[in-house]
């Protein structure tokens, strides 16, 4: 049993099939699964269920998967201070986020923290949706994950840096422009711009939705809270998203953003395995950028209105 057969075990667990590992790391799929028959002969059982569109762990292979995810986890962090000590230099921050969240949320931050450590690498990883940085965090190798706040995770501590008030975002000429707010009865069967299916803050929002009675219309999709503002700004409809600072001001002359007081806030903050486990250097990244937010005049934070 080696650290390359307990890493191949637990990349085939998340990706659900060889072939997709394979082609991650280069090699035929005949050698990654030789990594995983190891482990089994020698544990004496299966740990994977082979189906015809993927495998799944057994019982016994999702026990070894938890307990090697977060094993992995450590020596991976141990490996890269013991690099950055071998190489003198001021070792490395890895973060997994979504593509545009450093020009929303921290990108005042890691300018200081560059000016502060300018040794220090930061490695971002991007991930389309909360669950995708909940499995790179799990897999080991980073250190901090900034994601949208929803229900508890296993073996993930959360915590909370932003509360993003809803808006509809609209182009100016429509009705709802004109309005101070948006109230529940407004969204009825108006057509909108829809978030990711499989995210936090859809979810988060379908949920509201459902509780309101309200039945809008989502007839156009998009990958990202940005695309929808930007749809929405071009005329292809509206969208119920999180108040983004970057989107205020007279850059977007076509645009209104009008407040939804009654959707309960969007939190966003940091995902960590352990916060007693993370170096200093991860540390100090995450409460720096808490920190600049902490900063920032109420407005920013909660930006309504058509500026």
């Amino acid at each position: 049993m080696t650290l390359d057969d307990l890493r191949f075990f637990v990349a085939v667990c998340k990706a659900g099939s060889f072939s997709a590992v394979a082609r991650e790391v280069s090699c035929t799929q005949s050698a990654v699964s030789q990594h995983v028959k190891r482990l089994e002969r020698e544990l004496g059982l299966s740990l994977l269920e082979r189906h015809p569109r993927g495998v799944v762990p057994t019982q016994a292979g999702h026990l070894l998967r938890v307990a090697v995810t977060d094993g992995l986890g450590s020596i991976d962090r141990a490996l890269r201070e013991i690099e950055a000590l071998v190489r003198g230099d001021g070792g490395s921050v890895r973060i997994t986020t979504g593509a545009t969240t450093v020009r929303h949320f921290m990108a005042d931050a890691v300018v200081d923290f560059r000016r502060t450590f300018p040794q220090v690498r930061l490695e971002f990883q991007t991930e389309h949706s909360s669950r995708g940085c909940f499995d790179a965090l799990a897999a080991g190798g980073l250190d901090l994950a900034w994601i949208t706040l929803g229900a508890p995770v296993r073996g993930i501590d959360q915590r909370p840096v932003v509360e993003l008030p809803w808006v509809l975002a609209v182009r100016t000429e429509s009705p709802l422009a004109a309005q101070p707010f948006i109230a529940p009865t407004d969204l009825e069967g108006t057509r909108l711009i829809g978030l990711p299916g499989n995210s936090t803050s859809r979810t988060h929002l379908d949920t509201w939705l459902r509780q309101s009675g309200i039945q809008p219309v989502f007839d156009t999709s998009v990958a990202d809270w940005d695309t929808a503002i930007l749809l929405a700004e071009l005329g292809l409809g509206c969208a119920i998203v999180p108040a983004l600072p970057g989107w205020h001001g007279p850059g977007h002359a076509d645009l209104r953003l009008v407040p939804i007081p009654a959707l309960p806030v969007l939190r966003t903050g940091w995902a960590v395995r352990r916060w007693d486990a993370l170096s200093p250097l991860a540390r100090t990244f995450a409460d720096t950028v808490a920190r600049h937010w902490a900063q920032r005049p109420t407005a920013a934070q909660a930006p309504s209105g058509s500026e």
